[in-house]
């Protein structure tokens, strides 16, 4: 179009390179394919091999969880040649079929696995095989594999475990007998035993490679590393009973509480621990050691009784506080456990006369009436000298309770216990007065607690307390005989867990008009009652020669969680008996009440199986398991604590 020249040359050109174009392309062709073969069967040979020497551990797997292939780094961890064709669980039990990836939208899962002694980490991924082409028929699946790589994290575990085990932790020991130890010693010894108490104490500190720093005159603060306090742990902390074993003529030995904090986030937190690791141990009687952190509270030791102390100056604080508190309210709501007992019933009323004297509307909380509790209740129910609504039920309790109203929990610390647990959240003031021995779950938002595990019974308390609370309290003889009951049911007839003050507290009760007589006819007991718990006590088996195990069971008695508390008693007269269990079957749960007389703590024992107590009086619920079982249970745990060294 423009010049016809150049259109001809640039035709003569384009004919003259297509023809040596197809000329070459003809001759060529053979050889370029060849090369492109050659390649693609290197390139896959290759990347054949390197997945097979691939350093990382890699397997794969059929739908069904078999193994179908391994490379050599797979071969050498399990350390035997592969038997394909079988099950993954066989070869790892902990990678079982359900932790497989489930379905498309999670093809992903990841899992940790030991293989001798080395820790891997374990990624799974789920491939699906569809449209991968023909090749993909070679491995018999419906539709998807899964693949597996295995990361060692062997040397990063040990790693993190080595900076675990140098953390710090924190101890506090206590000395629990501090003063009363002293006072049996010659004053020019004493020095001396306080010299050989605190050789024991850093010697033993000082073994862990830990730091010992003395605070007060029986106080010492202790730093040193986990794995350290994992090493008291182990030795079950000996040092309680080496520090016993310093006797240079003292009648009373020396015994030793500890409380360690391990686990927290910062050095604080450890040291708050270790405060409420120690008072815990304190509030269980002493002797004995804690260790708790952020989600467990282990004890150990708790064998031997709190010594009672002679003076009543705490009682005496309690009692102006309590004053104080009740004075500044306008209701006094009162409450104890759930199917309250005659100590719990027997406390509440003295606190009730407590609020009354000072002028105070007050109402007694209780639901289900057993029939240990009946006779006393039927004392104040249709006399005129107390009011109709004296006893209020859950749901009144939670109308009655306000800002202007106080909470008085009596013979009991454990919230989910009490008779009504929702008023510990609805009361701003809560007034704690308990004489169990602290577990790891207690009403912490407690306005003034008293909690004293030598006190023999919660009366016993409230008695003391009645003493300093006022001069104008007027105790009159019913309320004598109603807290009277509680310390003689407690103490068994005055035979298990008395003191002086237990018998302080009873003569002043007796002298409020408290009748031995007319309690003792307020307990006569019902012919039924009688022949069921002796049936208990005829069928009790002896287990390992010193374990007393009875059922009560197809009872017709209105209580039968009291009938197998006092058939446990029985079992205890026994010769060669140490600890008693008798479990009782009651709205769909499984009561033990678990009895000792010193030869054995059994609240440990109880507390293995979520409940508490005292070292001599203990008890638990289970639910969802049978008597059988239960009974299995109870033999299982006593079979591991013997072993372990808990129990001897």
């Amino acid at each position: 179009m423009l010049n016809e020249d150049a259109g001809w040359i640039l035709a003569i050109f384009s004919v003259l390179y297509y023809l040596l174009f197809i000329l070459l392309y003809v001759r060529l062709k053979p050889v370029i394919s060849e090369e492109l073969v050659n390649f693609a069967t290197e390139y896959g040979q290759v990347q054949k091999r390197l997945l097979k020497d691939l350093a990382l551990p890699h397997a794969l797997l059929d739908d069904e969880g078999k193994i179908i292939w391994g490379n050599t780094a797979f071969e050498e961890m399990i350390q035997k040649q592969m038997d394909y064709k079988k099950s993954v669980t066989s070869v790892f039990p902990s990678i079982t079929r359900d932790k497989l990836p489930a379905d498309a939208e999670n093809p992903e899962c990841e899992l940790d696995v030991q293989v001798e002694n080395r820790d891997y980490h374990v990624k799974i991924q789920r491939i699906s095989m569809r449209g991968a082409g023909d090749e993909a028929k070679a491995f018999d699946t419906v539709g998807y594999m899964y693949a597996m790589y295995f990361f060692d994290e062997t040397a990063l575990h040990l790693a993190l475990r080595e900076i675990d085990n140098q953390s710090l932790s924190i101890g506090l020991m206590y000395l629990d007998n501090y003063d009363e130890a002293l006072e049996s010693v010659e004053e020019v010894r004493r020095s001396l035993l306080i010299a050989l108490i605190d050789r024991k104490v850093n010697k033993y500190v000082t073994s862990l490679d830990g730091i010992c720093k003395k605070l007060e005159k029986d106080k010492y603060l202790v730093i040193l590393r986990k794995s350290a306090a994992e090493q008291m742990k182990e030795t079950r902390f000996e040092i309680l009973d080496e520090v016993k074993t310093v006797n240079i003529g003292n009648e009373m030995a020396v015994t030793l509480s500890i409380g360690v904090g391990m686990d927290g986030l910062t050095y604080s937190q450890n040291y708050e621990f270790a405060r409420n690791a120690i008072d815990l141990a304190l509030g269980r009687g002493g002797d004995q050691a804690v260790v708790k952190n952020a989600e467990t509270v282990l004890y150990f030791g708790g064998k031997s009784q709190q010594v009672e102390k002679n003076t009543k100056v705490k009682a005496r604080v309690k009692a102006q506080a309590l004053r104080e508190i009740i004075t500044s309210k306008d209701t006094v709501l009162i409450m104890g456990h759930r199917l309250g007992d005659v100590d719990s019933f027997g406390s509440a009323i003295g606190i009730y006369r407590i609020a009354k004297t000072l002028e105070k509307r007050a109402y007694i909380v209780i639901n289900d009436i057993t029939s240990s509790v009946q006779p006393l209740i039927s004392l104040f129910q249709d006399n005129p000298e107390y009011e109709d609504d004296m006893f209020v039920n859950s749901q009144r309790a939670i109308e009655l309770a306000d800002t202007n109203a106080a909470l008085v929990v009596v013979d009991v610390d454990k919230p989910s216990i009490t008779e009504c647990p929702e008023l510990l959240k609805l009361c701003k003031s809560i007034i704690v007065l308990d004489h169990h021995r602290k577990g790891s779950e207690t009403i912490e938002n407690a306005t003034l607690s008293y909690v004293e595990a030598y006190a023999s019974s919660a009366c016993e308390m409230v008695s003391e307390i009645l003493q300093y609370i006022g001069d104008n309290i007027k105790i009159r003889p019913d309320e004598a005989d109603c807290m009277y009951s509680g310390i003689m049911i407690d103490t068994n007839n005055f035979m298990t867990k008395t003191g002086v003050r237990t018998f302080e507290a009873a003569a002043f009760l007796r002298r409020n008009g408290a009748d031995v007589t007319r309690v003792r006819k307020l307990f006569r007991e019902d012919a039924n009652e009688y022949k069921a718990r002796a049936d208990a006590v005829s069928q009790a088996e002896i287990y390992r020669g010193s374990y007393a195990i009875s059922t009560c069971v197809n009872l017709d008695v209105q209580s039968p969680t009291v009938l197998g508390a006092q058939a446990a008693n029985e079992l205890l007269n026994m010769k060669g008996v140490k600890a008693s269990f008798v479990l009782t079957e009651y709205q769909n749960q499984i009561y033990v009440s678990a009895r000792s007389i010193d030869e054995v703590n059994v609240q440990v024992i109880m507390e293995r199986l979520g409940g508490g107590g005292h070292m001599n009086v203990a008890g638990c619920q289970m639910e969802d398991v049978t008597l059988t079982e239960a009974i299995a249970v109870i033999k299982e745990t006593l079979d591991t604590m013997i072993e372990e060294g808990e129990i001897q």
